[in-house]
């Protein structure tokens, strides 16, 4: 999910094992409560444990039957999927319902949850807002001045995605963000919509990463006893390398697969959709990532940015007050007439009154898979407390996990396994990472190797599978597209089936640990490195 979180009191420190220690202690505090949890509030279910991983697994039948089958990509459909799922599950329960019931309950508020929700509605309304400004015309202007054709643009927005990324510390965001901006933009210039989507996904997969404010990392440190300066240290080889090639992939790729075909009307669209002024908002985008680089929240980040496009947009008329936040009144309405001088009110005949804007819009078009993700995480509780978890854990400590190489593969596989059944990769690997921790102490593999193996599946994956949070958030910005422009069609609009074999990096970054595994490249055994010898690396 890559959010991050409250910095160090020095924002100039690195971030390392010594910083933000109060949210280290917080993770650690919330594992050890959730271990006791698992112990006190265990479910039972008819068929033993393995029974409570039914919810998600129907769930991911469903969405595969959905989206797969009859390539319908419908967010609330998922939804009304898993609350199926869960109706499924609690029949399976046994004794008292009450228990299972309050599970859901308890899942559905966990942080983590709502720590994408909030990333995805601050980052909604600010992509919202620069492109109500004309940035995408800007995009459209310096790819034509640049000389950067259909060829080149998907390569381009997967750098500058990973960048955004690895600078905030949200793979979601910048999901958000370069969809909202970057594709329609590439669209313009010839870009195929398909390998546009999978380039953006492939950027949030780097920065989730790679970021040492993301989510992913500092879980991922905490939950394996390493220092956070040292996993991101130690895993920059392995993220660099699935990065060249999928670079190199996408020139290819772009090369290769057909462009968008805008019609006899091609060279008047790209007329009316260039103008250089949008790029001011280079500045607004500057300003959230010099804000979260310098160790502010990335909700304050992303205020910040809002108050600088908003002030752009007026300032320099890109944008009326209106086109971001507009009360629609009655027309009728006596006090809407007199408050009508206000540049956010105007007036509407009576059944066309609401609220609109870049900031309702931004934030509107989450509302279903925010639903989606409470109800997941819910699912995900479920099978926590059934023992579900712990079983296919042992089994794959007992019969799987017979040598280091084995043990590795099994963390590679693992990992991917979870995060096919638990879709927000926050959450898939605070559920994996217990098991990833008791292998690797097994087989005395290094803090910082487990660390690794943990956060680049749950990064990669988590942005791959047409079911996940990285997909659905990009799916979600991409239907509200046709609304903004009168030029983009729904045909446009990528089906999340259609993306998973073009998030290259996502794809690589996967491969290369598995053939790490396979190989022992870049093993560590316990005794090879302590803390102190990461300034080394």
């Amino acid at each position: 999910m890559g959010t991050d979180r409250e910095p160090p009191e020095d924002p100039d420190r690195p971030v390392d094992g010594s910083d933000g220690e109060d949210y280290e202690d917080e993770v650690e505090e919330e594992l050890a409560e959730a271990e006791r949890a698992r112990t006190e509030s265990r479910i039972e279910f008819y068929g033993g444990p393995i029974a409570s991983t039914v919810p998600l697994g129907l769930f991911v039948v469903w969405a595969i039957f959905q989206s797969g089958v009859l390539r319908i990509g419908d967010t609330t459909g998922l939804v009304a999927g898993m609350l199926v799922s869960l109706v499924v599950g609690m029949f399976l329960a046994k004794g008292s319902w009450a228990k299972y019931a309050n599970t859901i309950f308890e899942g559905m508020t966990q942080r983590v949850a709502a720590t994408a929700i909030v990333a995805w509605l601050w980052a909604g309304m600010f992509a919202e807002t620069i492109q109500t400004g004309g940035f995408v015309d800007g995009l459209v202007w310096a790819a034509q001045a640049l000389g950067v054709g259909a060829t080149l643009f998907p390569a381009i927005t997967f750098v500058l995605a990973a960048l955004l990324a690895t600078g905030i510390g949200t793979g979601y965001g910048t999901t958000i963000a370069f969809t909202a901006l970057f594709f329609p933009a590439g669209l313009l210039v010839g870009a195929n919509p398909v390998l546009m989507f999978g380039a953006i996904l492939s950027g949030a997969v780097f920065g989730d990463n790679l970021a040492p404010v993301s989510d992913t990392t500092i879980v991922s440190a905490v939950t394996q006893d390493a220092d956070i300066g040292g996993v991101v240290a130690s895993r920059f080889k392995y993220a660099i390398v699935a990065a060249v090639f999928a670079f190199a992939g996408y020139i290819v790729a772009g090369s290769m697969l057909p462009g968008l075909n805008l019609g006899p009307g091609a060279e008047e669209i790209l007329g009316e959709q260039s103008n250089p002024f949008g790029l001011v908002h280079l500045v607004s985008m500057g300003v959230v990532i010099y804000t979260a680089v310098r160790g502010r929240h990335i909700v304050e980040a992303i205020s910040w940015g809002i108050v600088v496009a908003f002030v752009f947009n007026v300032t320099l008329g890109l944008a009326a007050t209106s086109e971001m936040l507009n009360f629609a009144a009655p027309e009728n309405l006596g006090i809407a007439q007199a408050l009508s001088v206000l540049p956010f009110v105007t007036l509407v005949p009576s059944d066309e009154a609401g609220v609109g804007g870049s900031l309702y819009a931004g934030a509107e078009g989450f509302f279903p898979l925010i639903v989606l993700t409470l109800l997941i995480v819910a699912g995900a509780q479920i099978m926590i407390r059934g023992g579900g978890f712990g079983a296919i854990q042992d089994w794959l400590l007992d019969t799987v996990a017979t040598s280091v190489r084995r043990a590795e593969t099994t963390m590679v596989l693992g990992t991917a396994l979870v995060n096919a059944l638990i879709t927000i990769n926050t959450a898939a690997e605070i559920a994996i990472a217990p098991y990833i921790a008791r292998l690797g102490e097994r087989f005395n593999i290094n803090g910082y190797r487990r660390a690794n193996i943990l956060d680049a599946n749950t990064s990669a994956l988590g942005y791959i599978f047409p079911w996940s949070g990285g997909v659905l958030v990009g799916y979600a910005v991409l239907q509200g597209l046709p609304e903004e422009y009168e030029w983009f069609t729904q045909s446009m609009v990528v089906n999340p089936i259609e993306v998973w074999p073009f998030v290259f990096h996502g794809w690589l970054l996967l491969f290369v640990f598995l053939l790490a595994a396979l190989t022992g490249f870049g093993r560590e055994y316990t005794t090879d490195r302590e803390t102190e010898e990461v300034a080394r690396v």
